[in-house]
């Protein structure tokens, strides 16, 4: 799922929404989520942000979720909203948060990190998520691998490969637009990144892999894939066309959750 959120830094007037439409695929995602945090272990009620609210799939998902116990709040700079209940809306004007400190469980933010700008506008999303997070909280981010084979938002081979330079180029060149308005990350750079801020974080590869053949429709190779052992899965954690990672305050220890 490729969600782009249109959150931006004032005066990036030039990125665009990619927002998805279809309402199944994110009660699929929204089931990922729930399962990657484990969040039927959590105490309940879950006070839960979801960044980059898009078609409101997932912020309906947890809001009216039938054994969870969710008050969930959700952000966008645009309003684009397909779906209205179970959640409270809240209209921004770049990556500041208008929320007290410690204010959420869980903050989602999934495919919005690679709209919000350069890494000054990406360091701040961060920073803001954690801000708003409880001390015990969790966080989730989900972002496309810059080394994915076929960009999301355009369809092109290699397009995040290319230097930043050379990447409106191709899309003129390929007649998909004129300016490329996302950055997509490596594991590395999103590491630092994590590390920059003060973050405790966990890649979710292996375990994204098994939760989505249980969760999506997916195709013979992935089920051959989920059947493989850690130890190999984890070699390819560089090459995974989704980068998703679990992190947390630096103070709290992800064993305790």
């Amino acid at each position: 799922m490729h969600a782009a959120k249109g959150l931006t830094m004032k005066g990036v007037s030039r990125r665009q929404s990619h927002a998805p439409t279809n309402l199944s695929s994110r009660v699929a995602k929204g089931r990922k989520i729930e399962l990657l945090l484990k969040l039927a272990q959590w105490r309940q009620p879950l006070r839960i942000l979801d960044i980059g609210t898009g078609s409101g799939g997932i912020a309906h998902y947890f809001g009216t979720h039938d054994q969870l116990r969710c008050e969930t709040v959700s952000v966008d700079v645009v309003d684009e909203r397909k779906i209205f209940d179970g959640y409270r809306f809240v209209q921004l004007s770049g990556v500041e948060l208008p929320f007290e400190d410690g204010s959420f469980d869980v903050v989602i933010s999934n495919h919005v990190i690679e709209h919000v700008g350069a890494m000054e506008s990406q360091l701040w999303h961060l920073r803001e998520i954690l801000r708003v997070l409880r001390r015990d909280g969790v966080g989730y981010l989900a972002v496309p691998n810059r080394w994915m084979l076929i960009e999301p938002h355009y369809k092109l081979a290699f397009l995040s490969w290319l230097p930043s330079s050379l990447r409106s180029a191709y899309l003129h060149l390929m007649r998909k637009g004129d300016f490329y308005d996302c950055e997509p990350l490596t594991v590395g750079q999103l590491e630092r990144l994590f590390d920059t801020v003060g973050a405790t974080y966990q890649h979710l590869h292996v375990e994204s892999i098994r939760v989505f053949v249980n969760t999506e429709s997916v195709s013979p190779l992935v089920r051959f894939l989920a059947k493989q052992p850690d130890f190999l899965l984890n070699c390819f954690k560089g090459s995974t066309p989704t980068l998703i990672y679990k992190f947390e305050h630096s103070s709290q220890l992800l064993s305790s959750k």
